[in-house]
Parts: structure tokens; C-alpha cells; sequence
């Protein structure tokens, strides 16, 4: 399994220099799961940045994955490893939720950059 953090999400919605990394596992939606949290930070950039249509047209491709929402469980997990690694909350709950899915999480963001089971790249 796969996760494509919000950062590589908006990567790969702008075709960046980092999209060739991301774009097989996008495109590979029956491996990939997406958080509820990365649906909501990539909808609100997305909308703020060019309009509604696409942001609806970045969530449509989103949820080709399965969708993962945040439940007591995986909320208690996240906090954890927010103390842990002194991770903001969104980032805690992507990374709880690879965690809890066995899934690799790829991404940009440099609070991964060393943890095992990232893909990290950094931004060019």
C-alpha cells in the first residue's frame, strides 16, 4: 500500500519537478490510501490557489484510493507519534495512518525525511 502525502499531491497536481516520483503511485489507485486530512489540506490549496472545479477535480482523483477516515484509534495513535517526533497534527495523523495500513508514505516534507517507510524527495 501507498500514501501520497498532501505535499506530493500538490506536486503532482501542478506537474512539478518531483512529479515523476509520484506519478506511478498515483496513477496506481488500487495500492494507494488517502487520509481524510490529505483530501482537506489539498482541496483548501487547491481551491484558494485556482477554483472549486479543481479542487472537485483533484478530490475525484484522490478518492480513486481508498479513503481513510480519522477514528479514535488511529486519532490516539497520531498524538503519539505527534509527542514523538514533535509532528504538527496533520502530519501525525498521515503518519499514523501509513503506520496502521502497513503502507509507504511518499512525500516531500522534510519532518519524514528520515523515518523508515518514507519516500521522501526533497523539493526542488
Amino acid at each position: 500500500m501507498n500514501l501520497v502525502d498532501s505535499s506530493a499531491w500538490l506536486e503532482y497536481f501542478t506537474d512539478g519537478p518531483n512529479t515523476c516520483h509520484f506519478a506511478p503511485i498515483v496513477k496506481a489507485s488500487e495500492r494507494l490510501i488517502v487520509p481524510t486530512i490529505v483530501l482537506y489540506e489539498v482541496w483548501k490549496v487547491v481551491l484558494r490557489e485556482q477554483d472549486e472545479n479543481a479542487a472537485l477535480q483533484a478530490s475525484a482523483a484522490m478518492q480513486k484510493g481508498k479513503v481513510i477516515v480519522l477514528d479514535a484509534r488511529l486519532a490516539i495513535a497520531a498524538s503519539k507519534l505527534s509527542l514523538l517526533y514533535s509532528l504538527p497534527m496533520p502530519d501525525a495523523v498521515i503518519l499514523a495512518t501509513a503506520r496502521e495500513h502497513g503502507a509507504t508514505l511518499w512525500t516531500q516534507d522534510a519532518h519524514f525525511k528520515a523515518m523508515a517507510g518514507v519516500k521522501y524527495f526533497p523539493r526542488r
